[in-house]
């Protein structure tokens, strides 16, 4: 058992080099992705604001789309088009929902799907 323990020396080169490429290949994923999710994150941003803006009062369809609109303007949010934002008046108000799917190229002939879905109350 001794011979054994005195030979061991912890992670060879190939070992190392396994480990490194496999974090290369899910940081460059994460780096492909980051753009899309602040991309949400504005979408998101946008949403609630616009419901911000009319909470409390009784919102028309109109004016909940104008403020969508303005606020696209500002944020300058891709993916989605602003006339895709789905709203519904319901017996608590309105409801703002987004649902779109994004797809960004990887490695050659390989990409990322991400799909994106919100939906934000206007009480």
């Amino acid at each position: 058992m001794k011979l054994f323990m005195g030979r061991q020396q912890g992670m060879t080169f190939i070992g190392l080099l396994c480990i490194l490429v496999l974090c290369g290949i899910i940081g460059y994923a994460g780096v492909r992705l980051v753009p899309e999710y602040l991309n949400y994150m504005k979408l998101v941003r946008t949403l609630e604001s616009a419901a911000t803006e009319f909470k409390g009062e009784a919102p028309n369809l109109d004016g909940v789309r104008k403020s969508i609109d303005r606020h696209w303007a500002i944020e300058d949010i891709t993916g989605i088009d602003q006339k895709e934002i789905e709203i519904t008046r319901d017996d608590s108000g309105l409801t703002l929902h987004a649902v779109y799917d994004d797809t960004v190229p990887y490695i050659a002939n390989v990409s990322l799907s991400v799909h994106f879905d919100k939906t934000v109350k206007v009480q």
